[in-house]
């Protein structure tokens, strides 16, 4: 006699497609923590200003309440000399304050270029409490650097990937739905344009224009686009000859409204499986870029060029580890949130 078969759960059967997704995902506990922890660092690196600045939050002054983080005041507002904005990390102008009110600082009292010139040590100086992780080579904050540093690292990551994802999906469903010459000649150009140096490429164009945040986006653009548009081009191949697609193009459908309606939503899982990856490699390339020198300016807070300086400056430890610690972490919390969706993805996967 056979066993009853064992039902599913009345709850899992009520599960749409997407609450299943978002099942298996949290199921994953690794990649769903490390979604938690990077979203909160990333919201956090957001608010930097308020973070980590050598501009307190909030004085109150002679009756007065001033908010230095928003808005810049002259020296003279809190009893100095000069007409120049207040260095309030100067001794005397926060003796001025405390005398007549008080102030409240961020949690850390450096921006990411504020030189600490009390210290007692040679740059770059250890950790010590005026500097928790130490300065670099030019007396700036370490902590406050890495902190900029990763939100200008991650918001790059993210424009690059989202222009990437644009350009692949666009060129990969040209390429699988249309097929024949078009599929012929757009592949051609591709393995053409694909074979271009592209590191030659940055350092040619980084002599003749000033670098930038904007010419990196636009240069890595150009050649970031491919890999994924291979998988979008598969997914159309394949969607194309299906009898919903045959039905909807008999009803009149246009060639835009079945590629946007019908086979883009169906094509989407190698695209968000891939996402994840996509935003570590954009954060690798420009650490890398920065470190040899091809990438945003010296004076903008970057990981990369936290990196060359601890090469630079193998006894002082501390460039090189904290900046070591904070990119490995970011990349490995990354790397957990794509594995975990692509399983959550995988619909072999039982809820």
């Amino acid at each position: 006699m056979t066993e009853p078969a064992v039902k599913q759960p009345n709850s899992l059967l009520n599960l749409s497609p997407n609450q299943r997704i978002w099942r298996r995902f949290k199921a994953n506990k690794r990649g769903y923590y490390s979604l938690i922890i990077f979203s909160v660092l990333f919201i956090l690196s957001l608010f930097a200003e308020l973070l980590s600045n050598d501009k307190p939050l909030v004085i109150f002054y002679k009756g007065d309440l001033y908010v230095p983080v928003l808005v810049s005041y002259p020296e003279t507002t809190f009893g100095g000399d000069f007409e120049t904005e207040a260095d309030y990390n100067d001794a005397y102008i926060r003796k001025k304050i405390s005398d007549d009110g008080w102030l409240i600082n961020t949690l850390n009292s450096h921006s990411y270029n504020s030189i600490n010139y009390d210290s007692a040590e040679a740059n770059p100086a250890a950790p010590s409490a005026q500097n928790l992780l130490g300065t670099d080579d030019r007396g700036r904050d370490v902590l406050a650097r890495l902190i900029y540093g990763f939100r200008l690292s991650v918001l790059f990551a993210f424009v690059l990937t989202l222009i990437g994802v644009v350009i692949g999906i666009i060129a990969g469903a040209v390429q699988g739905y249309f097929g024949g010459r078009i599929d012929l000649y757009f592949q051609r150009f591709i393995e053409v344009w694909g074979s271009m140096p592209e590191l030659y490429l940055l350092i040619i164009f980084s002599s003749i224009f000033q670098p930038g945040v904007l010419i990196l986006i636009v240069l890595l653009s150009l050649f970031g686009w491919m890999g994924l548009s291979d998988y979008v081009r598969a997914e159309f191949l394949k969607g194309r000859n299906l009898e919903y697609i045959k039905a909807a193009k008999a009803l009149g459908l246009s060639n835009l409204q079945i590629m946007w309606r019908h086979l883009l939503p169906n094509s989407l899982t190698p695209v968000i499986t891939f996402l994840p990856f996509r935003i570590s490699g954009s954060i690798l390339a420009l650490t890398s870029l920065d470190f040899l020198g091809l990438g945003v300016p010296p004076s903008t807070p970057s990981l990369g060029e936290l990196l060359s300086q601890g090469k630079e400056n193998i006894s002082a430890w501390w460039l090189s580890l904290s900046t070591f610690i904070v990119l490995v972490g970011t990349l490995m919390l990354l790397i957990f949130i794509g594995e975990a969706i692509r399983e959550a993805l995988d619909s072999r996967k039982k809820s």
